[in-house]
């Protein structure tokens, strides 16, 4: 007889903000690579066309069916006009939201190396900058992150190099980091 492990149970909400995530993954994919940071407010579709019943015009037969199915159903809202940054760090500290809104998702690209490559990377932003660009074994991925209120948060990961809808990464917290960073613009 074997121990059972236990396992912690799901956030109702994961299936639908996993849903999400990867809507929002694959319509920026869409576009192509080399893109700029997206963000998107995720609400919850029954609560938004509760608010806005002209909503469901806009959406699609499958979508409202899947919305009155599930109560976590989400809808992306990308934002646009957001404030210029220098980077994403501060692009994040500077957002917050209404309590309408249940979550949040960025899509991010960047480059990663392997960690003995990463450990040689020189000190200087410039030197460090053209040793990532140049180096053989760099990685150009994309990151696409949601996160809801005090809840679940869902990462899909996409790789230049295997740049197809069945090959994205995912899971819920692949990127710990900016999950944490996403999490704070809820607060």
């Amino acid at each position: 007889m074997t121990d059972a492990v236990p396992t912690k149970p799901l956030h109702p909400a994961t299936t639908d903000l996993a849903a999400a995530v990867r809507e929002v993954e694959h319509h920026v994919a869409a576009a192509g690579w080399d893109a700029p940071v997206r963000v998107f407010a995720l609400v919850r579709t029954q609560a938004a066309l509760a608010t806005e019943p002209g909503l469901a015009d806009q959406l699609a037969d499958e979508v409202l069916a899947a919305a009155q199915a599930a109560p976590w159903h989400l809808t992306s809202i990308e934002q646009e006009g957001l404030p210029s940054a220098p980077d994403l760090e501060s692009l994040l500290a500077e957002l917050s939201w209404p309590d309408a809104v249940d979550g949040v998702a960025v899509t991010v690209e960047r480059v990663v190396l392997p960690p003995e490559a990463e450990a040689q990377m020189p000190q200087g932003k410039a030197a460090a900058l053209a040793y990532l660009l140049a180096h053989p074994e760099r990685q150009d991925v994309r990151l696409a992150v949601g996160v809801l209120r005090d809840g679940p948060s869902w990462c899909a990961v996409r790789t230049r190099a295997n740049d197809a809808d069945d090959q994205v990464g995912q899971g819920p917290d692949l990127v710990p980091g900016l999950v944490a960073a996403l999490r704070s613009t809820l607060h």
